[in-house]
């Protein structure tokens, strides 16, 4: 009998130490901190498609290692979707004129596209394009060697 009542014994004790510690540190921390005003939700985004681009992939030594084909959407403000989409050719024409200086070709033989690297480059084109903080994200939706 007494090999039964020693565990259960033991295993209420530690719930009670245990609860009071509980309620002990609640009352030290004491309660949380009132709910500020809620944070303003972001503005709608709105995903503009921005078609297909053939960008060179350039050697890190600048030779040409082949082309890719690339589909790319933009994240942009609702209320700015229709702009965008009015300046998409200033997008394709600022990325062209950085894809050829940026080293994007990967892999032993070049026929890979840097995404994150053509991703940053359409991020820096964007600015010009768009102006500063209409592209939110950059999505690539597709990335094929041409």
């Amino acid at each position: 009998m007494k090999k039964l009542l020693m565990p259960l014994a033991l295993l209420a004790a530690g719930l009670g130490v245990g609860g009071g510690a509980a309620f002990a540190t609640s009352l030290l921390l004491g309660p949380p901190a009132p709910a500020g005003e809620a944070p303003e939700e972001a503005a709608a985004a709105a995903y503009v498609p921005g078609g297909s681009l053939l960008a060179p992939l350039v050697f890190p030594d600048g030779r040409l290692a082949g082309y890719v084909k690339v589909d790319l959407a933009l994240e942009v403000p609702e209320d700015k979707a229709e702009f965008v989409t009015a300046r998409l050719p200033l997008l394709m024409h600022e990325v062209n004129m950085r894809t050829f200086k940026k080293p994007l070709a990967s892999g032993p033989d070049g026929a890979l596209p840097d995404i994150a690297g053509f991703r940053s480059v359409v991020e820096e084109a964007a600015t010009p394009a768009f102006g500063a903080g209409i592209v939110r994200r950059v999505a690539i939706t597709q990335a094929v060697p041409a």
